[in-house]
């Protein structure tokens, strides 16, 4: 491969240099219209970002309605992040091979349906059971959804001009996750079932453009790899399962590494198994044979080790140690996409012209240090003293997702665009329940430490401090139902030293902070192993 320095580049078998298979798209068409299947795109997508923020605000109101236990409530909002986890890979091979155009709409009607039969559960004794399956079903339809969706916009538009056009896709879908909250708080002022049913609309303008944007399918003749999928489907859900458990069942419990454990054995079979399957295996592992391309997951790893869960972090730091309302707390966020899709253009621009290591190491830098200053402000419980690096953290983020998932996507084996979306993608969300496990479970310790000193400083009994100390940790930290132990013990201690302890929970997720810091500092140290080789339309 020749970038357009004249550069010889290493593309170790993979990227569209391969030929491609009998009915890949050898590149853009010319057939659809861009414009109309980005923006089609976009808003399929949209969906998928929001549900994963939207319904955490309304978290009250559902249970309260409902009578969901505080577990029931947690696999409400667990059971789609679980099936996204299990299905993405599926969902990108099965792009592949049926065509990217169709999964799009399989998705977002699967999605869709689901969206509204959550909406329309029935106040009785199996709501419980009926929001858990239906929004393991929203899952499923976001999985089948987004690798076809983003295997659409890769395939469209020409190679020196995909860095913008994803860009474009990232920075506005993924700014859209900041307006699931605040949504989320307007629609729940109505009732809680509309943040399901606001997919309805959505839904209808996605698949109107998707129609009219002229997308050709092209359908490949190779058999789906089901032992494959069933492998790694159960690896994933249950390494995933054990880390979301963890808080619930406790890191020494043999249930919770029992899951990560088995979970993780089931992959490594997974890859042994791929690596024997003599044609169309559910995923060319020979991928990982460019090293660009494993540089590029790697970043995306531990770069969204920081992004994903900064959304309950930041929100609920923002409502204890702040006092803001839930509405309030959505609006602390804006700050970081303010960064966030500002930079996401520069990435994509900086990608089309310099490649993606560029974007890449300078976002991680960049994120590195704002989420070093951002955590050392933690304890000023100010806006004003830490909206610089909220936005300096959101910038670092939007640097390097959009370069790093399209310079993985280039290079895509036989142009298998939904694969490798799959891929990436599969990567990020596992990301995503590591960090929520480890940085919950070391946001919940530190806080039950520094409560319980300040309570016993305050007067109450050791026991006692340490009991109110837990129910603080349990309604702030994510692992309760938001209303503490249920013996008052909560809010008495808040009301009698409420400052205090805002200013605990504000030191216990400095660590948080600090943590995500330091993934974005190991991003860095991964990204400068990007070999700087590029995918040009010549290649």
């Amino acid at each position: 491969m020749r970038d357009k320095k004249g550069e010889i580049g290493d593309r170790s078998g993979s990227g569209p240099a391969t030929p491609p298979a009998e009915g890949a798209p050898p590149g853009p068409s010319g057939s659809a219209n861009q414009s109309l299947a980005l923006a089609a795109m976009m808003f399929a997508v949209a969906m998928t970002f929001i549900d994963q923020t939207i319904v955490a605000i309304a978290a009250p109101d559902i249970t309260d309605e409902l009578g969901l236990t505080a577990s029931g409530m947690r696999w409400v909002v667990n059971s789609y992040l679980l099936a996204l986890a299990v299905c993405f890979a599926l969902g990108g091979r099965l792009a592949d091979i049926y065509g990217h155009r169709r999964m799009v709409l399989i998705g977002t009607l699967i999605f869709v349906v689901a969206s509204v039969l959550c909406g329309c559960v029935p106040a009785t004794g199996f709501a419980q059971s009926w929001m858990i399956i239906f929004r393991a079903v929203q899952g499923v339809g976001a999985a089948l959804l987004f690798p076809a969706a983003l295997a659409v916009v890769t395939a469209v538009f020409p190679v020196e001009r995909r860095g913008r056009a994803i860009a474009l896709f990232f920075g506005v879908s993924g700014g859209l996750t900041a307006i699931g909250p605040l949504l989320g708080g307007w629609l729940t002022a109505w009732t809680w079932r509309a943040i399901f049913w606001v997919n309805v609309p959505v839904a209808v303008v996605a698949i109107v453009l998707t129609v009219l944007a002229r997308i050709p399918d092209t359908p490949r003749e190779e058999r789906l790899d089901l032992r494959g999928a069933a492998l790694i489907a159960a690896g994933m859900g249950l390494s995933v399962l054990g880390l979301q458990q963890a808080a619930g069942w406790g890191w020494g419990s043999a249930a919770t590494w029992g899951c990560i454990l088995g979970g993780l054995l089931l992959l490594a079979v997974f890859c042994v198994y791929e690596l024997r399957v003599p044609e169309h295996p559910l995923i060319k592992l020979r991928v990982f044979r460019d090293r660009a391309f494993s540089v590029d997951t790697a970043v995306l790893f531990f770069g969204m080790l920081a992004f994903v869960p900064l959304f309950f972090f930041a929100s609920v730091y923002a409502q204890v140690s702040l006092r803001k309302s839930p509405n309030e707390a959505a609006l602390y966020l804006l700050y970081f996409f303010l960064g966030f899709v500002i930079a996401s253009q520069l990435g994509g621009r900086m990608l089309d012209k310099r490649g993606a290591r560029p974007p890449m190491l300078l976002g991680t830098a960049i994120g590195t240090a704002g989420f070093a200053l951002w955590a050392a402000k933690l304890t000023d419980l100010s806006y004003a003293a830490q909206w610089p690096y909220v936005v300096l953290s959101g910038a670092g983020i939007g640097l390097l997702l959009a370069p790093a998932s399209t310079d993985s996507v280039n290079r895509a084996i036989d142009a298998s665009y939904g694969e490798v979306t799959g891929i990436t993608q599969t990567a990020r969300n596992y990301a995503a329940a590591v960090g929520l496990a480890v940085y919950g479970t070391v946001l919940s310790h530190v806080t039950v430490d520094k409560v319980a000193a300040t309570l016993h400083a305050d007067g109450m009994s050791r026991e006692e401090a340490r009991r109110a100390a837990h129910g603080i940790a349990q309604s702030v930290a994510g692992h309760g139902d938001g209303r503490g132990t249920g013996d008052g013990s909560v809010t008495a201690a808040l009301g009698q030293t409420g400052h205090a302890v805002r200013m605990d929970f504000a030191e216990a997720n400095q660590w948080v902070f600090y943590g995500m810091a330091i993934a974005l500092a190991v991003a860095f140290l991964c990204a400068l192993a990007h070999p700087g080789t590029r995918v040009t339309a010549d290649s």
